[in-house]
């Protein structure tokens, strides 16, 4: 006996992620309002402290602990930036790329609290201060603008004489004002986590890319060997013992006197020597399928979306084709994340875009699911990592709870 589809399942899926992506984006503001006043605050109790030093030191001890405070603050900032932007938490750690921010900043600092001003880090969490202090409670003060246009619209603007027009007109705008608000709010937090990863964290010293590109290569190596024993297992497992029953069914045939067995030893031969070949076939595709050879990248990316068990809108601009190396490892990483949408994320629709713009390749793999998505979460998304990192690539994941999704990965690498 079928089971009856639940009424307003789609329904209420909508309302319910609708509903926590505006929470989201709510807590997100208030959260960000109140740090805001902190690092105003924090900004202030700096200037202060930093002026008394050179009055016989008298700054010098508040200096080193308001330092701490403020290095604690952006520490949290980073955090939440990175579970915004669904990144891992050690990329965002505190001070990056700068040895000496790493050191306590505190009185027990061989020269001086004072120098901790002179430090990279340091002076990059004091600008970003000065710019949150203004940014974190900024959208605040613009959702009270837009409720109280709302307020003005519903409460205030009631017509004299009521009409279907009138009133048709007035829900209209309250409705307008609603979603402007409704949209506003998430899109605030997202763009003060931008904000505040850019400001907040720096590039990678040299001696920090030596470590991301000896990461790379140990990656690259462990997926070629990996990949090597899965393709000596499927020999081994697959075409390599069809073979031997094929070689055992031939001299059976040969070794027998009956003209009716002889011929059913080589139909089976043959039918499994047929097995073989279709073995060896998904074998070579699985290393470089052959629509990525016959119709490149943009007809290999529309082939496998094609596979998907949902709507999937593939949106490709491409010039020209990547160098091999770097069209199979893309492929195989939007065939992986589509993969991966099929299987965990319950959308209803997809959807694939790739573009070539000043020398890098971006590929951006989405849906309407419910999320959220996370590297150390099973879903392939460190596979697709270490593709995209033999080439220098990089993957970004945006994916709050409740959706959508959408993974972006980028390769610098230049067309023929």
């Amino acid at each position: 006996m079928g089971t009856r589809p639940s009424r307003g399942g789609p329904a209420r899926k909508a309302v319910t992620g609708l509903a926590a992506y505006a929470l989201n984006g709510v807590t997100g503001l208030a959260l960000n309002a109140v740090t805001g006043l902190a690092a105003l605050t924090l900004l202030i109790l700096v200037s202060a402290s930093a002026a008394l030093v050179p009055v016989a030191g008298l700054g010098s001890a508040s200096l080193a602990r308001v330092l701490v405070a403020v290095r604690h603050l952006a520490g949290f900032q980073r955090r939440w930036a990175g579970q915004v932007l669904g990144l891992d938490s050690a990329v965002d750690g505190a001070g990056a790329g700068d040895p000496g921010h790493s050191r306590e900043i505190g009185g027990r600092r061989r020269a001086g609290p004072a120098s901790a001003l002179r430090d990279p880090g340091t002076r990059r969490e004091l600008a970003w201060l000065a710019v949150h202090g203004v940014t974190g409670p900024a959208p605040v003060a613009v959702v009270w603008v837009m409720l109280s246009a709302l307020d003005y619209v519903f409460l205030r603007l009631q017509p004299a004489e009521t009409s279907v027009l009138n009133t048709f007109a007035l829900s209209l705008s309250t409705v307008a004002i609603a979603v402007v608000v409704l949209m506003a709010v998430p899109l605030f937090r997202t763009g003060q986590a931008r904000l505040a990863r850019r400001l907040l964290n720096a590039g990678p010293t040299p001696d920090a890319r030596i470590r991301e590109l000896t990461a790379s290569r140990a990656a690259v190596v462990d997926a070629r060997a990996a990949e090597l024993r899965r393709i000596e297992r499927d020999l081994h497992d697959g075409a390599q013992a069809k073979l031997i029953a094929v070689r055992m069914h031939l001299g059976l045939a040969r070794g027998s006197r009956d003209p009716d067995e002889m011929l059913r030893m080589i139909d089976e031969a043959r039918e499994i020597a047929g097995q073989a070949l279709t073995d060896l076939r998904d074998l070579v595709r699985g290393i470089h399928p052959p629509v990525l050879t016959d119709r490149g990248l943009a007809g290999a990316i529309e082939a496998s979306a094609l596979l998907c068990p949902m709507p999937v809108e593939v949106d490709i601009d491409l010039p020209g084709r990547p160098q091999p190396p770097v069209e199979s490892a893309v492929y195989f990483a939007a065939a992986e994340a589509l993969a991966n949408v099929a299987k965990h994320s319950g959308a209803s629709r997809a959807w694939v875009r790739l573009r070539h713009t000043a020398g890098v390749l971006r590929l951006t793999v989405g849906d309407d699911g419910h999320g959220p998505v996370r590297r150390d979460g099973g879903t392939g998304v460190r596979g697709i990592e270490g593709r995209l990192s033999a080439f220098d690539g990089s993957l970004t994941v945006s994916s709050p709870p409740g959706g959508p999704t959408e993974l972006t990965m980028e390769v610098p690498c230049a067309l023929s």
